[in-house]
């Protein structure tokens, strides 16, 4: 099996969200030996802003000197992207290899296991053949039913900032969501949460008590904002003083907040992470398609915004970074997101709209949301391809102005490849 065949063969596993559970994953790890079982985790469930904070968690304890798995979803270049050590993607041969050795106790399964199910298991099998001090692993979709959710207590259990999205399979408030998302507490673990409303910490506060989970709640009070600017942020957390977070926006502040508590609650285990590993793995740490500037002359960036939380970041973001400049907005969409709400945050300050379809079988037709975009007001342009949308925002960018690219993850590689 060559890495194009692995990958063939994993997408062959369809996604059946409407089949939850984690009988499936058991049981594919259970015939494995429980790769699971030899690992220590890191567990980061949320909305939004998990492949940011678990990057950052990552980049500290790599710093700290440990051999760090990272284990995200989606991808947004290429598959290897979702199973990495030491910031290192999987290698197609051991793509390739380990998809092998797995497929043999999948198809030995009456139950198939899922596309992500699959994917998860390979994760661990080679996270343990890659000899990981500890695994930083992002849940799929939800928390408890998650297939993610089969290991045992982890070092620290984390949720994230909550949204509304999924609520077909999730929950219709967010309380519901919390809910489900804290599904990923186990009994005696430790729960690093980002702060929400009052009813999504009461949530959390009784789920602990009842597994008697030691709670910590991000600090976002102490945080203070020095200086920003396209390059990253200086910032104050508490008693940690001008780190510098490439990431930009201030809800990345606010995951930095909740990435301190982590690592905090890791010194208290006993992890050796000292003030300089911190620093230093703020500084250096990478997550490509969140506000990343991609391009200059044009300025190109690239967001993965793709619900209205996001987009409510992206606005943000706007205003802090972008103030009084031209903006011409390279976007594509699902046609399952509510994208009539999505786009509203950013409309004020959207010159115009280059529509492109994502390369999805849930996408929205380019065209289709043109005419939705000029019904509200806006000027928008649909282009037949991609690479036709990017030059398309380029020109009419023109030197002095901003292409920025958001609405759906699935564009994002090919606006790169365009780009090249």
């Amino acid at each position: 099996m060559n890495v194009t065949e692995a990958i063939e063969y994993i997408h062959s596993f369809f996604w059946k969200g409407s089949i939850p559970g984690l009988s499936r994953t058991q049981e594919l790890l259970r015939r494995m030996g429980n790769p699971e079982k030899k690992l220590k985790f890191i567990h980061i469930a949320g909305t939004n802003g998990k492949g940011s904070t678990a990057a950052m968690s990552a980049s500290i304890l790599q710093k700290a000197g440990y051999r760090v798995g990272l284990y995200t979803s989606p991808y947004i270049y290429r598959f290897n992207e979702r199973i990495q050590v030491n910031g290192v993607q999987i290698s197609d041969e051991d793509v390739a290899a380990v998809t092998e050795y797995v497929k043999g106790f999948a198809e030995a399964m009456e139950d198939k296991p899922t596309e992500f199910e699959l994917v998860t298991a390979i994760g661990f099998e080679y996270f343990v053949r890659q000899s990981c001090d500890i695994v930083v692993l992002e849940v799929g979709m939800g928390g408890a039913l998650d297939s993610t959710n089969v290991i045992e207590t982890p070092e620290v259990a984390v949720i994230t900032n909550i949204g509304l999205d999924h609520t077909d399979v999730l929950g219709n408030t967010v309380e519901e969501i919390a809910e489900t998302k804290a599904g990923i507490f186990k009994e005696n673990g430790n729960a690093v949460v980002y702060r929400g409303t009052a009813g999504v910490e009461a949530v959390f506060e009784r789920i602990c008590a009842e597994r008697n989970v030691s709670l910590k709640k991000a600090d976002f009070d102490s945080l203070t904002l020095h200086s920003h600017n396209l390059e990253g942020q200086v910032f104050d957390c508490g008693s940690r003083k001008e780190l510098f977070l490439p990431l930009l926006g201030d809800h990345q502040l606010h995951n930095a907040s909740v990435v301190l508590s982590i690592v905090d609650t890791l010194i208290e285990r006993g992890w050796n992470i000292t003030e300089e590993h911190i620093r230093d793995g703020l500084r250096d740490v990478s997550w490509p398609g969140r506000f990343d500037i991609v391009r200059r002359n044009p300025l190109f960036i690239i967001d993965g915004g793709h619900n209205p939380q996001c987009i409510d970041a992206l606005a943000t973001n706007i205003r802090d970074y972008l103030k009084d400049r031209k903006i011409i907005a390279l976007t594509g969409v699902l046609a399952d997101k509510d994208y009539g709400e999505m786009y509203k945050p950013v409309l004020p300050y959207i010159q115009e709209f280059v529509c492109v379809t994502p390369p999805n079988p849930r996408k929205l037709e380019a065209c289709e949301l043109a005419e939705h975009l000029r019904r509200v007001g806006a000027a928008a342009t649909a282009c037949q391809t991609i690479p036709q949308g990017v030059q398309t925002a380029i020109e009419k960018a023109g030197d002095d102005g901003v292409v920025l690219c958001f609405g759906s993850l699935y564009t994002i590689g090919d606006i790169r490849n365009a780009l090249n």
